[in-house]
């Protein structure tokens, strides 16, 4: 009877876990349809902010809207879940991107940032292709150069705005850039990322080419 329970108790704690991490998936799904669409029906990414709220606001939304960022902010979720430390490297990359606002804030100059966020979607694509040859430094280096540029092109908005709308700004997105993080990392345990016999290649190899595909898309852009 014991060994009945334990049984039960275990494939309870299997599909609590399931459903859990099919809520998160549900959840990025649902984001990047939004950023989909907000490209295709001409989403003003160029914004003008005027008070605290609409600061909060767009500070929720532009990580979002922006499908080159988004992609970026899930492969660094999904990435750092194979390492036990990978959460400070997720932290970190949040971090940079406040510090990438503070910097377009101070006008200081950071050249080629959308062909740097670009190539930084294909670096993180050519990682997934390849998640059991991922070094933990190089990883940690690219995520905070990304989260450097993303926070310098999110600022643009908040330029010219008062204290209080550029900390709800950075607060707004913050909480977005952490949640989207922290979700996509917990697939990416749920997936057994961080665990090499249990991984399932194709599916990440295949969002790792959809990675790639997007980055050439835009840093084509970009170029142009």
């Amino acid at each position: 009877m014991f060994k009945t329970k334990l049984s039960e108790s275990h494939t309870w704690g299997e599909l609590k876990t399931s459903k859990f991490m099919d809520r998160h998936v549900g959840a990025i799904a649902a984001l990047i349809l939004i950023s989909l669409l907000s490209s295709l029906s001409g989403t003003p990414f160029d914004h003008n902010i005027s008070n605290g709220w609409e600061a909060f606001v767009w500070g929720l939304a532009d990580p979002v809207i922006s499908l080159n960022c988004l992609v970026g902010i899930v492969a660094i979720g999904l990435l750092s879940s194979v390492f036990v430390r990978g959460a400070a490297i997720a932290g970190c990359f949040v971090l940079a991107t406040v510090l990438g606002i503070v910097i377009h804030i101070f006008q200081l100059n950071l050249p080629g940032t959308e062909i740097a966020i670009a190539i930084s979607t294909i670096v993180f694509g050519t990682m997934l292709m390849m998640p059991n040859q991922l070094n933990f430094l190089v990883f940690a280096l690219v995520g905070i150069s990304a989260g450097l540029f993303q926070g310098y092109a999110n600022a643009e908005s908040i330029v010219s705005t008062g204290t209080i709308s550029v900390v709800a700004y950075i607060l707004g997105i913050a909480l977005t850039l952490f949640a989207v993080v922290m979700s996509a990392r917990e697939i990416g345990v749920g997936m057994g990322m961080g665990e090499i016999n249990r991984i399932l290649p194709w599916k990440i190899s295949l969002a790792g080419f959809a990675l790639c595909a997007i980055g050439i898309v835009f840093l084509s852009n970009s170029l142009i």
